[in-house]
């Protein structure tokens, strides 16, 4: 008897609405010549603060910073340099102080790496979570992941 089909769960770069791209650097690589495992949380944490920091944007209110608590990485295959990458990133949950992002690297095409990523949202002066604002849920708007309802946080 076949087992039944599983669904296709490889990420497409397209339905990541924040994407830019970087260049695979020497520096990155390990000695069996492809990029370290480790230099995957600098991919991904590249996608994640330009999004999040630039003023452009509006996600980062003044007195409150964002901080990373959660970051779990899926390897799919090797990554040689010299090459190019497509970071993508898409929100796929808002909590009442946090934002889940689904993160990929791509390069010719391929998924490399995919990751989900929570942030919170740290108020500078007490150092304490801090409630996701109505402008920051707005502004996060454009980049819920394509096919994904992302929910308004419960209050």
């Amino acid at each position: 008897m076949n087992a039944p089909a599983r669904p296709d769960t490889t990420p497409r770069l397209e339905d990541y609405p924040y994407r830019l791209s970087d260049n695979v650097r020497f520096g990155d690589l390990d000695p069996n010549q492809h990029v370290n495992n480790a230099v995957y949380a600098t991919y991904f944490e590249t996608g994640r603060v330009t999004l999040m920091k630039l003023p452009e944007y509006g996600l980062t209110p003044p007195g409150l910073a964002w901080i990373m608590v959660r970051l779990d990485m899926h390897f799919r295959a090797e990554l040689h340099w010299p090459n190019t990458i497509e970071l993508g990133l898409g929100v796929v949950k808002l909590g009442r102080t946090s934002v889940t992002f689904e993160q990929v690297v791509f390069s010719q095409g391929k998924c490399i790496a995919s990751a989900t990523s929570v942030g919170v949202l740290l108020d500078e002066a007490t150092r304490r979570p801090a409630p996701l604002t109505a402008e920051v849920i707005e502004k996060l708007r454009p980049w819920h992941k394509r096919g994904i309802e992302v929910a308004p946080p419960s209050i």
